[in-house]
């Protein structure tokens, strides 16, 4: 299950795996947080570098999810639980470490309270949207057309359709059939990249999205 987190209103991409009951985290995101670096993907990859040389296990047992990326597709991203999170913020000097450290502690503690009530899990994504300075229409909007997305990805799945590259392509043919342009090219008119672009339109082009 994948969702978007945020932290001091920033966006870090997560999946949640039932199996292991644990988060998985985007490395990049949270680098680039942390470090406030204008390239997260080329800090990541000199830090993992000097990790790897000095032995550094975490890094080693690191591993990559499918999540979406800047042009909209599901793409190969380095991930991280919290456990080794915890050891790789200790390689970023950051004043934002220790803050980051009690949102990881928070981001699980609502998961273990979602599991026991899950309309807990619709609070907060409202709470986020409101902290975004949304208006309850828009919010209202965005929960109707999120309740739809799910039952269409639901119909897609019980008819064999796979996730990832297959929602995707099948995504953007409905997105161009009322905009007339691809999921990418929309979130580059709006200057997005990794962030949901579903959180960043206007009430008009929401309704719009739930009639295609």
């Amino acid at each position: 299950m994948s969702n978007i987190k945020l932290f001091e209103s920033k966006q870090v991409r997560s999946a949640w795996n039932d199996e292991e009951q644990k988060w998985y985290f985007s490395i990049t995101d949270i680098v680039g947080i942390l470090s406030e670096s204008i390239d997260p993907l080329a800090y990541w990859r000199k830090l993992k570098e000097r990790l790897k040389k000095e032995g550094n296990e975490t890094v080693t047992n690191c591993h990559g999810l499918k999540m979406p990326a800047a042009d909209g597709k599901m793409r190969m991203t380095d991930v991280a639980d919290t456990e080794q999170l915890l050891r790789l913020i200790q390689s970023i000097p950051s004043p934002k470490a220790e803050p980051f450290k009690q949102w990881l502690a928070k981001v699980g503690y609502e998961r273990m309270q979602e599991i026991a009530d899950p309309s807990q899990s619709l609070d907060r994504a409202r709470e986020n949207w409101q902290k975004l300075g949304r208006s309850e229409k828009w919010i209202q909007q965005r929960m109707t057309g999120q309740e739809t997305r799910n039952k269409l990805t639901d119909y897609w799945q019980d008819s064999g359709v796979k996730k990832g590259d297959e929602f995707a392509f099948l995504t953007n043919i409905i997105h161009q059939e009322w905009t007339g342009l691809t999921v990418k090219k929309h979130k580059d008119l709006k200057g997005l990249k990794t962030q949901n672009l579903r959180d960043h339109m206007s009430e008009a082009e929401l309704i719009f999205t739930a009639l295609a």
